[in-house]
């Protein structure tokens, strides 16, 4: 690996940079907080060579908007749920404007 490398990683929004103790300072949240998303499967960090939770910034998005949705009263398992049919939603869209672009520069169908 070189420097450079190394330095790629810090643009990397999956690379998983934060421990949990850190993650968890960074979303004003408890362990514990992130122990049950993982539990609710909303996130799944990744392990370092010695077994400790590793998050990434793109998983640290995820997670700050259910504690949005904790804070605002919800319980965890349905905040989960929430967070991933927003997610599923925005893919699906993505995915509408991408077909909608392709049918707009094929032009008319020919009769």
């Amino acid at each position: 690996m070189t420097a450079d490398d190394s330095y790629d990683r810090l643009d990397d929004d999956d690379y998983p940079a934060y421990t949990m103790g850190r993650a968890a300072a960074m979303l004003g949240a408890t362990q514990g907080f992130l122990r049950a998303i993982g539990e609710a499967r909303l996130i799944t960090p990744l392990r370092s060579e010695g077994g400790h939770r590793r998050y990434s910034r793109y998983q640290l998005r995820i997670a700050a908007r259910a504690r949005e949705l904790v804070d605002q009263g919800t319980p965890i398992d349905a905040a989960c749920r929430i967070v991933i049919l927003e997610d599923q939603l925005e893919e699906a869209q993505r995915i509408n404007a991408e077909y909608r672009r392709a049918a707009e520069a094929a032009g008319p169908p020919v009769a």
